[in-house]
This record gives structure tokens, C-alpha cells and sequence, in this order.
């Protein structure tokens, strides 16, 4: 028997690392003949470099610009000439000082340092995934960081943070870094707001960030200024209205714009750099899974993410692969686990209702659990592949 373990990282308890390990101990205990393929992954946002580690990608640091200027120390990873970047580990609200959020001035200046170390390292592919950042300034400390020049009035270069960026009268574009035009940027999101506007980076997500009502609606105005400026300057149009534009506080608008970065679904950027799909073939049985699978899972998180590509990996003849979720918790009924591609879900609250426990001792419930599904399984996989069950209680 042959089973794959792809999760993605249960949040505050486990990595996706330590998750697949603890179901990987308990299915071995039952059955020690079993080849088990553990693929820790990741839906494009935290957890993302993670998976990149545990898919061969060689730990890199640099120390970075910080969102509100302060150094800040910030992992990456290179795999040949390919690198994965974590913008939240340099310009994310997880490293604000003191956990102080500043919507105006914070900027994504870090980001852009990792990008340059990538290029200084060799690679010419970077994966940059995006979440959890901490500014407003719709990428603009990114592409100085990478050497366009952003001028004031009197020819001063801007400061850091969108607010800034109201005062903007020239984008020199000279000095960008020649290596970006032979490297290739995928944007790994699935935020699909645009720049601007009653959904745009600021309205949506600058309360987020501390911004108040008013600073909303004077990040907005900058942010409409610079993306004028800046796609003339680069000869772009339509990249503001863009899904997904609005990602990280406009990252997403500077990246398409001015680095030519292409946007696609996180899940699907990491399960290429995992090789998920091809380590799926003649597997038997697929583990995925996530702290809650609930109504966003549904929108295209690691574990329906997982269970569509075990679909595509059908066996000979047609058999679909069975997947089973484990979570920490799910607020979806049967019918909607079913229709997302589990054949049967385990949650540690079925088990252990009290929310700090089950959070504390995740390890040891999802030991219990790869050593009951192991059990559960006494003539193969053919045990789960008939009829759909359901261990877990919604919560």
C-alpha cells in the first residue's frame, strides 16, 4: 500500500510539516509495510516556504528592510534557479515592532530585497507569495528596492508607505534592475480584489493594518495617483482594475505592472514546486487536510485544492483515488465534504472538544487518528472507496 500525506499546517498548533508526520507515525504503527510519501503544502500565503523546504528548496536568509524600516531577518528559499518568497516573513504585520501597525507608512521596501537576493543568488524563477502584509503602498518600497526611482515635486525621492505616494510626480524606471527582464515572477494569491475602490486594497484591508476611515480614503486616493504614474511609465493598462491587483496593499498591482509577474492560485504554484501531482501517481490513498475546512476551503484551499488533484490522478480504469481530510475542526455538513472530494473527514473535535486541548495536543490526536485510519482499512483501500463516511461532527 502506498499512501501520499499532503496537509497544509493546522494554525497555532502544527506546521504542515509536523502535521504529516503525526499521521505519518500513527498509520505506521498499525501498518509498517506501508510506503508513505509525506508532501507538506500550502495554499500560496503562510505556511508556503514551509512547503517549499520540505520539496528540496535550500534555506537562504537575508536581512531586509522591515515595514516600518527597522532590519528584520527573513527566510527564502532557492531550488537550482528557482527561489520562493514569503512576503509576510519580510513586510508582514507578523513583524510589525512591537506589533504596532502603522497603514500609512509601512511599506513593502523588504520584499523587493528578497527578490534581488534571489536574483543575486542566480535565480531567474521566483514564486512570491503574498499575504499578511502589513502596508498600503501598492508595492511601491518593492520596485525601489529593485531601483525605480520615485520623485516628488522637487525631484526628492518618496519615503516609504502609500501615503507618500500622493506627493509622486516622476517614476524613473532607468534604473530597475536589468536581471528582471530575464526573470519570470509568479504572483501565488487567490485575493482576487482589485487596486482601487469599495473593494480595493485599502477599503477591504487597510482597517486591517490600522488604517482608520479617513486614512482609508486617503490611501485610496494615493494609491488611484501612483497607479496612473506608474502604468504610463511602464506602458500598461487595465492592471488596476485587475483581479487580484489589490493583493498584499497593491502588491499585486506592482508586480503585474511593472515586473510582468504572472497571478495564479497558491494552491496550484505549490503543488508544482512540491511535484505533488506526479508524486501522486500509483499512490492508494491520499491524506490532506487543514486546522478548519469550512465554507473558505470551499474557495480553493490546500485540502480541496489536494483532493482535485488526486482526482485528475485517477488510477487505471477510472477509480478515483480516495482522499480523507483531517482538520481540527468543520463547520461543513456530509454532503458538502463529499462534494469537496472526501471520502471520509477526521476532526480533533470530535475527539477532543475542549479547543485548547485539542490545539496543545494536535500531535498526539492526529497520531490516534493515522493509527485508527490505518486500522480502519483491514482489506486496503478498498475499505473507504464505496461508500463515503464521515468520522467528524460539524462544529
Amino acid at each position: 500500500m502506498r499512501i501520499v500525506i499532503a496537509p497544509d499546517k493546522f494554525k497555532g498548533s502544527l506546521d504542515a510539516a509536523g502535521v504529516a508526520r503525526a499521521v505519518a507515525d500513527g498509520f505506521r504503527a498499525v501498518r509498517p509495510e506501508a510506503a508513505v510519501d509525506l508532501v507538506p503544502v500550502a495554499d500560496g500565503g503562510e505556511g508556503t516556504l514551509d512547503a517549499a523546504f520540505g520539496a528540496g528548496f535550500e534555506r537562504r536568509t537575508a536581512v531586509v528592510t522591515g515595514p516600518t524600516g527597522e532590519p528584520v531577518s527573513a527566510d527564502w528559499g532557492l531550488r537550482g534557479d528557482e527561489a520562493v518568497i514569503e512576503m509576510a516573513l519580510a513586510s508582514g504585520l507578523a513583524v510589525l515592532p512591537g506589533g504596532i501597525r502603522d497603514a500609512r507608512g509601512a511599506t513593502s521596501r523588504g520584499t523587493g530585497e528578497l527578490i534581488a537576493a534571489a536574483l543575486d543568488a542566480g535565480a531567474r524563477r521566483i514564486v512570491l507569495g503574498v499575504g499578511g502584509s502589513a502596508g498600503t503602498d501598492g508595492g511601491s518600497g518593492m520596485l525601489q528596492a529593485l531601483g525605480l526611482r520615485l520623485l516628488d515635486g522637487a525631484g526628492a525621492v518618496l519615503p516609504g508607505g502609500g501615503a507618500a505616494l500622493a506627493r509622486l510626480v516622476t517614476v524613473d524606471a532607468s534604473a530597475l534592475d536589468p536581471r528582471l527582464a530575464e526573470a519570470s515572477i509568479t504572483l501565488a494569491s487567490d485575493v482576487d480584489n482589485p487596486l482601487l475602490g469599495p473593494n480595493g486594497a485599502a477599503a477591504v484591508f487597510g482597517p486591517q493594518k490600522g488604517a482608520t476611515p479617513d486614512d482609508v480614503a486617503e490611501l485610496d486616493a494615493a494609491l488611484a495617483h501612483y497607479a496612473v504614474l506608474l502604468a504610463d511609465a511602464f506602458g500598461v493598462t487595465g492592471a488596476a482594475d485587475a483581479p487580484g491587483a489589490g493583493a498584499a496593499g497593491g502588491v499585486g498591482f506592482a508586480a503585474v505592472a511593472a515586473l510582468g509577474a504572472e497571478r495564479r492560485s497558491g494552491i496550484d504554484v505549490v503543488l508544482d514546486f512540491t511535484g505533488l501531482r506526479e508524486r501522486l501517481a500509483g499512490a492508494d490513498l491520499v491524506v490532506t487536510g487543514e486546522g478548519s475546512i469550512d465554507e473558505q476551503s470551499l474557495g480553493g484551499k490546500t485540502p480541496v485544492g489536494v483532493a482535485i488533484a488526486a482526482a485528475e490522478a485517477s488510477v487505471p480504469g477510472g477509480v478515483q483515488i480516495p482522499v480523507i481530510a483531517v482538520c481540527g475542526r468543520t463547520t461543513l455538513d456530509d454532503d458538502q465534504l463529499r462534494a469537496s472530494g472526501f471520502v471520509r473527514t477526521y476532526a480533533l473535535a470530535a475527539r477532543e472538544p475542549d479547543p485548547e486541548v485539542s490545539m496543545r495536543d494536535a500531535a498526539r490526536l492526529l497520531r490516534e487518528i493515522g493509527a485508527e485510519l490505518a486500522a480502519d482499512l483491514p482489506g486496503g483501500t478498498d475499505a473507504v472507496r464505496p461508500e463515503p463516511l464521515t468520522e467528524s461532527t460539524t462544529t
